[in-house]
């Protein structure tokens, strides 16, 4: 039987160098035998104070902390690590580029909730975990969630995010099973994870809402400045090179 491990980490900084410092995870045997990991860890550079701001998370806090590839989670991701089972997180690419920092090499089947719900909630406006907590009304069901598994639910902390994200999981589960009945969702999701996402929108910039077809037929200098000069994720990439031909 397949186990899901959802995680989410926090870390020193968001640029190549940066770390883990923190874990949280849940990892699904079945319903009714999840282990939570909650796990701070000490990082080989300094916290950059930019990631302070969102998590929260101080030198002082884990300056006795053991390094990750010693946390519990570090030897149960390991162990796991085999292709029938599924690693999941939101934004996955960069959740595991840290642990490939740590030596990780990724064996597991993987979904990413962030493309996964760009596949199917074409209509939000984001796609941010805290705004799908609260757009898709996860936040209701989320303390009781939290007391079953005795988790404290904070926001830009690991395990509160990865407590929301097993609830975003079970809503995509059921949107996949609505829009592609007859196949096994979490199969299902893992290719939409492999699928780039062709965007509506411009979600940031001076054509921020706006449509992007639209824009491209006014403004294609724009698009090809776009693509030359910002760092730009893979679905806006994707379909920046499908207007540009």
């Amino acid at each position: 039987m397949a186990v899901y491990v959802l995680f989410d980490t926090e870390t020193t900084g968001n640029q190549d160098e940066d770390r883990i410092i923190q874990v949280g995870a849940m990892i699904v045997h079945s319903k009714d035998n999840i282990e939570v990991f909650d796990e701070l860890c000490l990082a080989p550079l300094p916290i950059k104070i930019e990631a302070m701001e969102v998590h929260n998370i101080t030198p002082d806090v884990i300056e006795n902390q053991i390094p990750f590839n010693e946390t519990q989670f570090a030897k149960k991701v390991q162990e796991l690590n085999k292709k029938e089972n599924y690693l999941i997180a939101h934004n996955i690419n960069f959740d595991l580029g840290m642990l490939k920092k740590e030596g990780f090499e990724n064996h597991y089947t993987l979904i990413d909730t962030v493309r996964c719900a760009k596949h199917l909630l074409p209509n939000s406006p984001y796609h941010r975990l805290q705004y799908l907590r609260y757009s898709l009304g996860l936040y209701k069901t989320e303390q009781a969630e939290a007391a079953k598994q005795g988790i404290t639910i904070k926001a830009h902390d690991a395990i509160g995010d990865v407590l929301v994200m097993k609830l975003l999981l079970s809503k995509l589960v059921q949107l996949t099973q609505e829009q592609f009945p007859g196949v096994n969702p979490m199969q299902k999701m893992a290719e939409l994870t492999e699928t780039p996402v062709m965007m509506k929108t411009f979600k940031f910039g001076k054509y921020k809402g706006r449509e992007i077809e639209e824009i491209a037929s006014e403004d294609m200098g724009y698009l090809k400045w776009m693509r030359k000069n910002l760092d730009l994720d893979e679905d806006m990439t994707f379909t920046l090179d499908y207007f540009l031909g």
